[in-house]
């Protein structure tokens, strides 16, 4: 299973036998493994934000390790440590959870900026160093952050360099009536219902190949230019302090090929890219003092920005450059 489209349509199928909407975040979770990005999930209790992680980890088949963050918790409960073994005299590593390839920090925003830190060298480098040890990270590797976006009580809002690792922040919003009545139903036929249901449908090879297609992919001048103009109007807006960094812009690259050849195409959209404006750039944005005060927040700025800066159209995103193979150049159609 080499065809992004066909890998994601496994996973969601799969994962909507437990999961009740939200199938945007299915797609964000899938976008951002397929461009080794990472995820910030935000949502109120209740709303199976871990649940989610749990279900895509299972469909993938990939291994799996949660850590429920905490004002307590140390960078070595993370990324592990040496301990003495007196029957050996020597010491021995004790991997910590973030060695998997799928890591979940339940309620990030609980655990000190010390501890937060930990993730920043596993997110950036994907390895971790250990009493000066190196130690690479398994392939494929994502971080799942969640986050409550109501309780501020007892936690630790993320540093501006921590939440420009995540590529993409997604809000796992309450269901309507009509979901929550199939939840309803379902539970009622299934108690037992959980991840422990899904089944895996694709693999480590599968991912690995999809993510050689995306590469593949192909995105217009034009569309590079719409990416520059909406980070550029990020850092020139009159609500922000700090807009985004390049760093967006290169997520705003990688993401918006792999939602083209999710969705069975091999070249770029404008809309590729404007579907994952607030996911990219909301995250990012430092707000003015004066902005702040307004009660001016990130996704009001985000509107503003799409609303300002226009997309190229659809028909000169499909132009590619001629190409010659000792024949005659043909466009991308092949005409």
């Amino acid at each position: 299973m080499t065809e992004p489209a066909a890998l994601y349509e496994a996973i969601r199928e799969e994962a909507g036998s437990v999961l009740i909407g939200n199938e945007t975040v299915v797609e964000g979770l899938t976008i951002a493994m397929l461009t080794r990005g990472h995820v910030l999930l935000e949502g109120v209790p209740g709303v199976a934000k871990t649940t989610v992680a749990n279900l895509f980890a299972r469909a993938t088949g990939l291994n799996y390790n949660r850590v429920q963050m905490t004002p307590d918790i140390l960078p070595a409960d993370i990324t592990g440590t040496y301990v003495y073994r007196e029957q050996s005299g020597e010491f021995e590593l004790r991997r910590g959870p973030v060695f998997a390839n799928v890591v979940v920090a339940d309620e990030i925003n609980r655990a000190t900026a010390k501890t937060q830190s930990a993730l920043l060298e596993a997110m950036q480098e994907r390895h971790v160093t250990v009493e000066g040890d190196t130690l690479q990270l398994p392939t494929p590797f994502i971080v799942i952050a969640t986050q409550n976006p109501i309780e501020m009580e007892g936690t630790f809002e993320l540093p501006e360099a921590q939440r420009d690792r995540f590529d993409l922040k997604l809000t796992v919003d309450l269901p309507d009536r009509d979901e929550e009545t199939e939840l309803l139903n379902r539970f009622d036929d299934e108690p037992e219902l959980g991840p422990e249901s899904v089944e895996q449908v694709v693999d480590r090879d599968d991912i690995l190949a999809a993510r050689e297609v995306v590469e593949d992919v192909y995105i217009d001048e034009s569309v590079n230019e719409y990416i520059l103009d909406l980070v550029a109007a990020s850092r020139d807006s009159a609500d922000t302090a700090h807009g985004a960094s390049p760093r967006a812009s290169l997520a705003f690259l990688n993401t918006s090929k792999a939602r083209a050849a999710i969705h069975g195409r091999d070249y770029v959209i404008p809309d590729d890219v404007k579907a994952l404006v607030e996911p990219i750039l909301a995250h990012r944005l430092v707000l003015s003092t004066e902005a702040d005060l307004s009660d001016v927040t990130p996704g009001d700025v985000v509107e503003d920005i799409v609303e300002q800066v226009d997309p190229p159209s659809r028909e000169a995103a499909q132009r590619a450059p001629a190409v010659s193979d000792g024949g005659d150049e043909q466009d991308r159609d092949g005409n």
